[in-house]
């Protein structure tokens, strides 16, 4: 047998896949009983708990098990002196989102990782994470990376200055606040006129 599989090797013909359709060697295949479930964390160590889960994953070999492990976090643009600076905040201090095949080996290796208070869920048994919530939660983290969030609150009757775009260096009113969408519509005059400007956060700026 073992010369048979030396003939192969020679003839340079490729091993058989495995029994579950998998080739010996390559990215393991995609688990689809994985789900997501939120684990506490002490805060501040958030990043500590995701780097401690991953380098345990890798040692008990649990890559079919344990999938991502994810801080939900949202880009923030602040505006200081006159410059723009993007940082991460993290919208859930104290959690941390891991993609699992949830089992006693698996709730164990995850439960005993350093700073790791809990799992969220009913009891002792923790309760994955609905489709509406994942998508409300891991999707919100792409979009935030796609489009940091200005952090900076504007009022109706505020002055502020335009920053970008036709009317640049024009100074308006504040008349709505669209925190959702992140839009202000502003108040300027033209041609002695006082017109309804739509404008996005980042294209403002606060006159002190």
């Amino acid at each position: 047998m073992q010369d048979e599989e030396k003939n192969e090797a020679a003839a340079g013909v490729e091993p058989a896949p495995t029994a579950d359709g998998a080739a010996p060697s390559g990215e393991p295949p995609r688990n689809p009983n994985m789900k997501w479930y939120i684990i506490h964390s002490y805060s501040g160590f958030e990043r500590k708990v995701k780097e401690s889960l991953e380098s345990r994953v890798a040692a008990f070999g649990l890559q079919e098990k344990i999938g991502k492990v994810l801080i939900p976090t949202e880009s923030v643009t602040e505006v200081r002196g006159g410059k723009k600076y993007t940082s991460e905040r993290m919208f859930y201090p104290g959690y941390v989102l891991v993609e699992m095949d949830m089992d006693d080996h698996v709730w164990h290796v995850v439960k005993s990782t350093p700073r790791v208070t809990g799992f969220v869920g009913t009891g002792q048994q923790p309760t994955p994470l609905s489709e509406e919530e994942v998508q409300h939660i891991v999707y919100k983290v792409a979009d935030s990376r796609e489009k940091p969030k200005l952090k900076v609150k504007f009022e109706k009757n505020e002055t502020v200055r335009i920053s970008e775009g036709p009317f640049a260096t024009f100074q308006g009113i504040v008349d709505e606040v669209n925190e959702d969408r992140e839009t202000l519509k502003v108040m300027v005059t033209i041609f002695g006129r006082s017109t309804p400007v739509e404008l996005e956060f980042n294209q403002v700026e606060k006159v002190a």
